[in-house]
């Protein structure tokens, strides 16, 4: 199946959506949801995006964020691939924690921001056993949710120097001092009103949340790149990715990471980390192929390579510092990407 593409540009606003792998739990308890809103910030500061509102749920979570640099795709990969080495350490798992690739919708108009806001703040009463409560427990159920941006946004809780709620509740209207008041009444307001027409909205458009000038403008910019990134006669329409960084920005990160030299990659022994971690990021985000990769690390052949990279996450998994070495690295070269 071809992989949905992205239209990405400065001042996009975007509704994304990640689902855990397989049905299982994406938090097992809180640690994980407390490392998952510490990586959610720091890549929100990294990449300069503006993060409006959040919903943590058991099996997948909501976004509702702004990207003034029009990178959402570096965005979303540093927050995923950060928290699926924290995770996979910790509960020594391995292999994906999130399911496929993440949904994001661009967003248009004050009037769908603010009842997305809503809609992504009821998540916690509109799963099935809640439901089925009386409507003064369900809004209890809201009140006390603590893993949301609503009881930042109601005054409940100390609002993180890395939520931006002023856009948001500028919606509201009215005085600046009665707004925290009337978001909790009109988000409360739809546990009993599941909002049939906006729930409309949210079907018109896989790629959209909008009018209809909004949804035929997003087609045409994801016509666009769907233009530039298919190969006439690819009829799978495959999306042909590309690498901003050079393998030597790699090496550089590997090495400033590590406090070593440049040259230090290739001499360390063949089951230095250095060298595991060093493979993967020259695949993940130079493209180089295994059989590329080998002479760089002082390495026979690509097979070689490749026995480096199936090593990683066992690495990862026995501590060390490896993977706060990998994350290092990651995000060396992240800001080179954002130069």
């Amino acid at each position: 199946m071809a992989r949905l593409l992205r239209v990405e540009y400065k001042g996009a606003i975007y509704h994304v959506t990640v689902r855990s792998n397989s049905g299982g739990k994406l938090y097992r308890d809180d640690r994980d949801r407390e490392y998952w809103l510490y990586r959610l910030s720091e890549s929100a500061e990294m990449h300069g995006v503006k993060l409006h509102l959040y919903c943590i749920m058991h099996n997948h979570f909501h976004l509702l964020v702004e990207t003034p640099r029009g990178n959402l795709g570096r965005f979303m990969h540093s927050l995923l691939t950060g928290y699926t080495i924290f995770f996979n350490r910790r509960h020594r798992a391995h292999g994906h924690v999130t399911q496929g690739r993440y949904g994001a919708r661009l967003v248009s108009g004050d009037d769908y921001l603010l009842k997305l806001g809503r809609y992504i703040h009821l998540n916690p009463v509109k799963v099935k056993a809640v439901r089925k409560l009386p409507l003064g427990d369900r809004i209890k159920v809201l009140e006390e949710y603590r893993w949301s941006s609503f009881l930042a946004y109601v005054g409940r809780q100390k609002q993180p120097a890395w939520l931006s709620v002023e856009p948001m509740m500028a919606l509201v209207g009215g005085r600046a001092a009665d707004r925290q008041k009337q978001y909790e009444h009109y988000v409360e307001a739809g546990v009993a009103d599941d909002d049939a027409e906006f729930q409309l909205e949210l079907k018109r458009s896989a790629r959209s949340i909008g009018d209809t000038e909004f949804r035929e403008d997003v087609d045409r910019r994801y016509a666009e790149v769907l233009r530039k990134t298919r190969r006439p006669e690819d009829a799978a329409l495959r999306q042909t990715r590309t690498y901003s960084v050079t393998p030597e920005v790699v090496l550089k990160a590997v090495a400033t990471a590590a406090g070593v030299e440049v040259t230090e990659l290739a001499r360390r022994r063949r089951e230095s980390p250095l060298k595991a971690i060093t493979a993967s990021l020259l695949v993940r985000h130079a493209g180089l192929t295994q059989r590329d990769i080998a002479p760089l690390l002082g390495l026979s052949a690509g097979s070689s390579v490749c026995c480096q990279i199936r090593l990683l996450p066992e690495m990862v998994r026995s501590g060390g510092g490896v993977e706060q070495l990998m994350e290092k690295a990651e995000r060396l070269i992240e800001r080179k990407q954002g130069e």
